[in-house]
């Protein structure tokens, strides 16, 4: 099912970024996430639910673009 929030996920592995493409255009990287935790949300029934509930507040991150 398309989220409502999250356009596209993608994960480096080589330096545990991941990038979440918002609908709206952003894009932010969050730093040091384990693959399990990318390998979880890529199978969650709502991608902005496990954002919200296990991305942000636990990793650091930057805005990429916009």
């Amino acid at each position: 099912m398309p989220s409502s929030v999250v356009s596209k996920i993608i994960y480096k592995e080589e330096t545990e970024t991941l990038r979440i493409v918002y609908v709206s255009g952003m894009v932010y990287d969050y730093k040091k996430v384990p693959w399990e935790v990318y390998e979880a949300m890529k199978s969650s029934g709502s991608k902005g639910i496990f954002l919200n509930k296990h991305i942000k507040g636990n990793y650091e991150f930057e805005k990429v673009e916009d």
